[in-house]
């Protein structure tokens, strides 16, 4: 047994999610001697799961510095997204590198069974395109809250756990790892789409549980004098004022357009002079400014990421956002936090689910067993 066996797990989750390190770094953040260090790299390099090599800037005189970096398609994890209108499974490897992604509408009125056949498919497929050599190390699943049954399914269906997370949680969780929230520790995430989905992170850590029990940013309570009825029983929650329907409705559109398209044009009628679409656009901007008010108010976070029919809300309406905070929000919490659109666009909820299929793993890289998944022959387990 390794005498660093929590530590590789460390050092191997820093490399994974911050990228090339030097062990200069390494040894900064783990509070350790640079001589545990290069113990502990060289142990993880013998495994195949990391490499040195020079840095791409010099950072002085002299050859340049050694950095250590993940070996992505040495050890990677099956990642689905399952969603309404399609399905993706991806193989992503050590360090969030997408190494392979498919793709498979998921048709209408679809069973549990029918979901599983589309998903082992798409998984088989990108198995069969894995690296000889290479290993599966873990599987995770993004999905709206129900039904979070599939999560057995597929562990049936694969012979071993997948970790099943909600779709806008997972997101959020790749946005703070991998996109607009990289190196902050306080994050609010809001996704707009059929509904108001997010996910809140404290100090690093998302709040709640990745399953469906956990409630919804889109049933936070911002119109109870004159709102609207919702599906939760309420009346006057977010979801009422920007989910899609309501959204699309106040611009006198159809809601059965597809939301995203119908969402930007929308916003694009409204730059284009179109007067019912830019009222119904300064509407939504109000409604959205109270609920980040309230939620910077409560959280105060660093960075309040806008995704989805959010982002472009927010683009075409960023004045009645920051007039609504700047009126609603307490003035201790307005000057620190930053509004801005997520980045890592359709693939957001994918790489949070390989987040959970790679925990594991992560907390002991050497000792982890893991059953071939049967639905593919490209890759092996890890050993």
């Amino acid at each position: 047994m390794s005498r660093f066996r929590p530590s590789l797990g460390a050092l191997l989750t820093h490399v994974h999610r911050s990228g090339p390190m030097s062990r200069a770094a390494l040894a900064r953040r783990m509070g350790v001697n640079r001589s545990t260090i290069m113990a502990l790299t060289r142990e993880l390099a013998a495994a195949g799961l990391l490499e040195h090599q020079h840095a791409a800037t010099r950072s002085g005189a002299g050859r340049p510095s050694l950095v250590v970096r993940p070996r992505p398609e040495r050890a990677y994890v099956l990642a689905f997204d399952i969603g309404t209108d399609r399905s993706v499974a991806a193989r992503v490897g050590l360090g969030g590198q997408l190494l392979d992604r498919r793709e498979a509408d998921t048709p209408t009125r679809t069973s549990g069974q029918d979901m599983c056949d589309v998903l082992a498919e798409l998984g088989q497929q990108i198995q069969q395109s894995a690296t000889p050599g290479s290993a599966c190390v873990g599987a995770g699943a993004a999905l709206d809250a129900e039904p979070m049954t599939i999560g057995t399914d597929l562990r049936r269906l694969f012979g071993r756990p997948v970790v099943v997370g909600r779709r806008a949680q997972l997101a959020a969780v790749a946005e703070r790892e991998r996109g607009a929230g990289a190196g902050f520790h306080d994050v609010v995430y809001l996704q707009g789409g059929d509904r108001v989905d997010g996910g809140i992170i404290v100090d690093g850590a998302i709040l709640g549980h990745h399953d469906g029990q956990t409630p919804t940013i889109g049933h936070m309570l911002v119109d109870p004098q004159h709102g609207r009825p919702c599906s939760c029983g309420s009346l006057g929650c977010l979801d009422t004022r920007l989910g899609r329907d309501a959204l699309l409705a106040t611009a006198g559109r159809d809601p059965e357009a597809g939301h995203h398209d119908a969402v930007r044009a929308m916003v694009r009628d409204a730059a284009a002079g179109d007067h019912t679409a830019a009222k119904a656009l300064a509407i939504a901007g109000d409604w959205l400014g109270i609920a980040v008010a309230n939620l910077i108010t409560l959280i105060r976070p660093q960075v309040v990421i806008l995704d989805g029919t959010l982002r472009y809300l927010y683009a075409g309406a960023a004045e009645q956002v920051h007039a609504r905070i700047a009126h609603h929000a307490t003035p201790d919490t307005r000057r620190p936090t930053d509004l801005r659109p997520g980045i890592l666009g359709q693939n957001a909820a994918l790489l949070g689910a390989a987040e959970l299929g790679f925990a594991a793993f992560l907390d002991d890289p050497l000792h982890m067993r893991s059953p071939r998944l049967r639905s593919g022959s490209g890759g092996q387990a890890f050993h």
